[in-house]
């Protein structure tokens, strides 16, 4: 009877210990994707998780899903609540992705996305849509290739591409500073707080203001998951591309 006891006792210590000792450390505060650390409110292992059908993890690398297919994350700043979708230098105009296009219906990033325009030949039509000209840029194809910048692309710009200024070859670029600073990759904010009804209202309407990103957020069975290689470097710069530092020098 005594010896019954005693298993009954430490039984009950096993159970005790097994579920109000402290965890040393949770699924999502231990998720990784390659070096990106995954939390809330993404979720590679909660469903139910706001963004959890946003973002998907292959190979060590993370992706942004979207209607049209999945896009290279290099990092996510969960202070800024931002999540930056790489693009590698000098792709070609022809396989052209807005970051609205991206971006449209999310809240705006801290610092505004811009493009990189390269060796354009309508420089007179400028104004148009507000392009300056970079008098130091990283060149594309030749150290006399032309640079124009077309700063703060947002969902009014959704409309624009390279082609309308003869452009060959563009980047996607974001501020990070309020100088002219900029560093390679479209930036996405996630700071959504439980709004996400009113958010994905705009994918209703006829003109919605709804990009790609946010039809897959707010759709999910609209979410594609073939991987968009945009322009012939993009497939190395998914495996080794580091965030590139550029400073230009614009002309007002």
């Amino acid at each position: 009877m005594q010896a019954v006891s005693r298993k009954t006792l430490c039984l009950h210590s096993l159970v005790f210990f097994l579920v109000f000792s402290p965890s040393k450390q949770t699924p999502e505060e231990g998720s990784y994707c390659g070096k990106i650390k995954i939390r809330q409110p993404f979720s590679l292992s909660n469903p139910n998780s706001s963004f959890a059908n946003i973002i998907t993890c292959r190979s060590e690398k993370l992706y942004f899903r979207t209607s049209i297919g999945a896009f290279h994350v290099s990092s996510i700043d969960y202070t800024t609540k931002t999540l930056t979708i790489s693009h590698s230098s000098c792709s070609s105009s022809r396989n052209f992705i807005s970051p609205s296009l991206l971006s449209s219906g999310f809240p705006p990033p801290p610092q505004p996305n811009s493009v990189l325009l390269f060796s354009c030949s309508k420089t007179n039509h400028t104004n148009t849509i507000g392009a300056r000209v970079c008098t130091r840029s990283p060149s594309c194809g030749s150290p006399a290739s032309s640079c124009l910048v077309v700063d703060e692309i947002g969902s009014g710009e959704v409309g624009f591409h390279p082609k309308d200024l003869g452009c060959t070859n563009y980047w996607r670029v974001h501020k990070y500073s309020s100088g002219e600073k900029v560093k390679s990759g479209t930036r996405v904010s996630f700071d959504i707080p439980d709004h996400l009804p009113d958010v994905c209202s705009e994918c209703k309407k006829p003109n919605g203001n709804c990009g790609v990103g946010l039809r897959c957020l707010c759709h999910a069975k609209e979410c594609k998951d073939k991987v968009i290689n945009v322009g012939a470097k993009s497939q190395a710069a998914f495996g080794s591309m580091q965030v590139l530092l550029l400073v230009l020098f614009l002309v007002s």
